[in-house]
């Protein structure tokens, strides 16, 4: 953070910036900024933790107030989402923050937007093909990839496997799986047997896990493709009796997700770091706002949480 405040400072304190758009002791009303997560979860509660601190560095850098209103559906709905974008349109906010849950099934709302001439932010996601958007997340084939590797060592690259696919149509969910599965295709003693969807559904993953547990007695490790899916999955290993039986490399930070390390039931997780994506959008939003150019992508880098590292 202390990176960010310098970098969004530096900018701030610029007279003029390359456009002539003055960034010191900005004037007008607030800026108004909407964040449309995939659903209620406790991850985006982390995301919107770094949005308002961000909003809150540019208050003080600039002078000018930041709203950061945040409207997330109650499941994880596409249709429900896209109501939420136009009714957000409707505002005509000075910028929309977006968790794509389907890049397909969004577009329509998004390309509203852009007819509005309302910038768009995309962040724990990919903006769909064609459109001119920063993305700001992690590598997410990095991420899949970090937790199939581990697993595969943990079990000495042999035995059943399972992944939990989180939301199929979300396309950092589906690039974490691609590249999961490709991590254990390269081990011929090793086979996924069985693939949950749990819909980014805590409750639903731990009761696909006991299911795909009690169907595959000889599988030997999960990996999964959403922040809710490990939790689900650990309280699976617990309930079933399996804790250092099936081992569990997870995703994200939660505090579930981090005790069931401290716990024992999950070795490891790989964390895309929520605040810092809820941080950055902003910023990039703020950027847009005041007509700059923005990058393709913001990489926020991956946090492997271990025992050792908590």
């Amino acid at each position: 953070m202390k990176t960010a405040f310098a970098f969004a400072a530096m900018l701030a304190a610029a007279p003029v910036l390359s456009s002539g758009v003055a960034c010191a002791a900005e004037s007008g009303p607030p800026l108004h900024f909407v964040l449309i997560p995939k659903t209620v979860h406790p991850w985006f509660d982390k995301a919107m933790t770094g949005a308002k601190a961000a909003g809150d560095m540019i208050t003080k850098a600039t002078g000018r107030p930041v709203e950061i209103e945040y409207r997330a559906p109650q499941t994880a709905d596409v249709s429900s989402q896209n109501d939420i974008i136009e009714r957000a349109v409707a505002t005509h906010p000075d910028g929309l923050i977006l968790d794509l849950l389907d890049e397909k099934g969004n577009r329509a709302a998004m390309d509203e937007a852009a007819d509005q001439k309302i910038p768009m932010t995309v962040f724990d996601s990919l903006p769909p093909e064609g459109m001119d958007i920063t993305a700001v997340g992690a590598d997410f084939c990095e991420q899949g990839t970090m937790a199939a590797e581990r697993l595969a060592n943990l079990v000495g690259k042999k035995g059943e496997v399972a992944i939990m696919m989180g939301v199929p149509t979300a396309p950092n969910h589906t690039l974490r799986a691609e590249c999961e599965k490709k991590v254990f295709a390269k081990y011929p003693d090793m086979k996924v047997v069985a693939t949950g969807i749990d819909n980014d559904s805590i409750e639903t993953a731990q009761k696909q896990a006991s299911a795909i547990m009690q169907a595959h007695p000889d599988l030997v490790g999960w990996v999964a493709c959403d922040a809710s899916g490990p939790v689900g999955i650990g309280q699976a290993i617990r309930e079933g009796g399996k804790t250092g039986k099936v081992k569990e490399v997870g995703l994200d930070n939660l505090n579930d997700m981090i005790q069931l390390i401290k716990d024992g039931v999950a070795e490891s997780s790989a964390s895309s770091r929520p605040e810092m994506q809820g941080y950055w959008a902003v910023i990039s939003a703020w950027q847009k706002a005041m007509g700059q150019k923005t990058p393709k992508y913001i990489d926020t880098g991956i946090d492997l949480l271990t025992s050792k590292t908590l």
